[in-house]
């Protein structure tokens, strides 16, 4: 379902070795793909209302004419009422899971992915250019290439594929930019790169040019790919359910990530409360597929068996109630989908009926034999309920032909109660009921439990209901978060938060085999003990210089044994080195402030950036490849010149071309 797109690349060694990394192509005619594009084109519509209502609202407010305030007012509910159908159509998209289900899927409950939130082109190639010449002192156009390869990589991560290749895709770039920011956003001032992206739920833009926000995107769109990869997986086998179980616990750990170290994000779908909310979704779908694994051998009709689904179903039932809670509440519950907070209640009404049907089944077929364990059976009765029933005991009921019929005849009424209300629920949402699989599971469960209800239903039986205890929810394998790894980031010293001074070129001449200073540090090597006498000094070298090259050979990277074998063999003549010097940040950090829209904060919307037209964003055309000082975090041991280049970094953690391309007992008594 996922084409890969060739960017009209012929084959060649570059290609196949990884070099240049592909997401999907945009334009390929899947459901998933265009569900994307649809979206993408609804942020733009969004866009525009909001563009007219905000002039609209201005000229409300400075216009004093009440025929104008008249025609503004009406032109005002018009784009309001545009507004409301735009978002209810993204709210649509939201919930089409159909598309992303297994194609193989016929018997299991759909389950929920994200959506990818969107984002606009964004041209590095002049600010970073710039850069590089003001405060590395180096000749920018070196590094083209460099910085194309890395918008080349943001547009691939627009359209990642559905599978390993797109999360490596995704981690790439954001390991990328663990390196920009340290190489290129200084505390000290804006670089005028503007990062607008889209708001996952309400289509509401946000542009700013805070670093922080991309990284933060990213990991959003990490999170979200996970979860599609998750429902993309055949749950009618062992390992597809647990892949999917895996993905889902990625997803969690990735947005629970997200949430505890992006803080004040300006987007509704990374507000803690929402993130808090989908990290407990995407824990309920894994327990859910725990369930599923559970239960794929087929369900024995035996009764530690029954105890035990019993105890499980109760804690997919749990793991649910708590996600609709946290739906419901204030401000989640005003951006949230209907869609999705119908299936949360559904889904938990579902579990909960299985489980005291399964209770049910275990005191209706199964009596007490002398050949039994009886303390086995007690104890497995006991472990169910927080409480028993006013007058009964575990043993008392398990000995007891009528204990046991009323009490599962109490059960079966409250599976039957929680089956119909998880079809009331169904039918009441549009989306839900478009759901035939969802639809005949829960007609099957509820036809299940009348049948068994109407095996036991005797009219002479006027004996008072009992009220079902609740059955304590527990699991042997807890869905839990799987907390991603992340990548360590580059040295300290060369970056943009120091400053110094541009490289010096110093000719020193060693006087009796001495050059006049020692050297200490690891890489790169740092002067010291300068005699002031020596010709360095003359020649304009200090101490607590560092040597970043002797002889036109790069030393940034080179500890003090390969620094000092270099300089050992110098003759009279002397040799060249150029040396910096490290100065004093004397500048404050610069407040965060950025170009900002998100929903009701016109004041801070940058209408200069959200105009700006993807293609009118021009790419740096590719020159010849050269060593680039943007990744001297990475050492290379095996060149001389130990400085390498951003696009071989990233060609190292690339996959292949190729890599990239390919993406329980059953027996006759079995009851579910």
């Amino acid at each position: 379902m996922d084409t890969i797109l060739s960017n009209g690349h012929k084959k060649n060694n570059m290609v196949d070795s990884g070099y240049f990394k592909k997401g999907c192509n945009p334009f390929a005619q899947t459901g998933r793909s265009k569900l994307q594009n649809e979206r993408a084109s609804l942020n733009q519509q969004i866009i525009k209302e909001m563009r007219m209502r905000a002039g609209a609202e201005n000229l409300l407010r400075a216009t004093t004419n009440n025929k104008v305030r008249e025609m503004v007012v009406l032109e005002l509910s018009y784009v309001n009422s545009n507004l409301q159908l735009l978002m209810e159509h993204l709210e649509g998209l939201n919930s089409s899971v159909e598309v992303y289900q297994n194609v193989e899927e016929t018997s299991s409950l759909p389950l929920i992915p994200m959506g990818l939130k969107e984002t606009k082109a964004a041209d590095f190639a002049v600010p970073f250019k710039d850069f590089i010449l003001e405060h590395y002192s180096e000749d920018s156009s070196n590094y083209e290439d460099t910085i194309a390869d890395l918008m080349d990589l943001r547009q691939a991560c627009r359209t990642p594929s559905r599978s390993d290749a797109g999360i490596d895709l995704l981690s790439s770039y954001f390991s990328q930019l663990s390196f920009v920011e340290n190489r290129f956003f200084p505390p000290s001032r804006q670089m005028g790169i503007f990062f607008t992206w889209y708001d996952s739920f309400t289509g509401v833009p946000v542009c700013q040019q805070n670093i922080a926000l991309e990284k933060a995107s990213i990991l959003f769109n990490t999170g979200a790919l996970y979860t599609q990869i998750a429902t993309r997986c055949n749950r009618q086998n062992q390992s597809g359910l647990e892949s999917a179980i895996d993905a889902f616990q990625k997803a969690a750990g990735t947005l629970n990530h997200l949430k505890e170290t992006f803080t004040h994000t300006p987007s509704y779908d990374m507000s803690p409360a929402m993130l808090n909310m989908l990290t407990r979704m995407m824990l309920a779908q894994a327990q859910e597929c725990v369930f599923d694994k559970i239960a794929l051998p087929g369900i024995k009709n035996e009764y530690f068996c029954l105890c035990r689904m019993a105890q499980e179903a109760a804690k997919v039932c749990d793991v649910y109630s708590v996600v609709y809670q946290s739906m419901i509440q204030t401000p989640v519950k005003d951006h949230v989908p209907f869609f999705w907070s119908a299936m949360a209640q559904v889904k938990m009404n579902h579990y909960r009926a299985l489980a005291h049907y399964f209770v049910a089944t275990a005191l209706l077929d199964h009596e007490l034999c002398p050949n039994d364990d009886e303390d086995k059976q007690e104890k497995a009765l006991s472990q169910l309920y927080d409480s028993m029933p006013d007058g009964m005991s575990p043993l008392k009921i398990l000995k007891s032909k009528d204990d046991r019929k009323h009490l599962g005849k109490a059960h079966l009424r409250k599976a039957i109660l929680d089956h119909e209300e998880a079809l009331r629920i169904h039918n009441l949402c549009r989306q839900v009921k478009k759901l035939d699989v969802l639809q005949e599971i829960l007609q099957a469960g509820h036809k299940r439990s009348l049948n068994k209800y109407s095996e036991f239903d005797s009219e002479n039986d006027f004996v008072d209901f009992i009220e079902a205890p609740q059955i304590i929810a527990k699991t042997e394998q807890k869905a839990e978060m799987t907390v991603p790894s992340t990548s360590k980031g580059p040295l300290a010293l060369f970056s943009a938060k120091q400053r110094w001074t541009a490289p010096r070129g110093v000719h020193i001449t060693p006087q009796e085999g001495d050059l006049g200073f020692t050297l200490k540090g690891d890489a790169p090597v740092q002067i010291q003990s300068l005699d002031p006498l020596s010709p360095a000094a003359i020649e304009g070298v200090k101490e607590g210089d560092y040597i970043v090259s002797i002889q036109d050979t790069d030393c940034k990277w080179l500890g003090v044994s390969e620094v000092m074998k270099m300089l050992k063999n110098v003759g009279d003549e002397g040799v060249d080195i150029q040396v910096i010097s490290l100065m004093e940040n004397t500048v404050s950090s610069m407040p965060n402030k950025s170009a900002t829209y998100c929903g009701g904060l016109p004041k801070t919307y940058s209408m200069i950036c959200l105009a700006m037209d993807d293609d009118k964003i021009g790419k740096t055309r590719k020159v010849t490849k050269k060593l680039s000082f943007l990744s001297w975090g990475n050492k290379n041991k095996q060149k001389t010149a130990s400085t390498i280049s951003p696009s071989s970094a990233v060609t190292r953690t690339l996959p292949s071309k190729n890599r990239l391309s390919t993406a329980f007992s059953n027996t006759d008594s079995s009851l579910y």
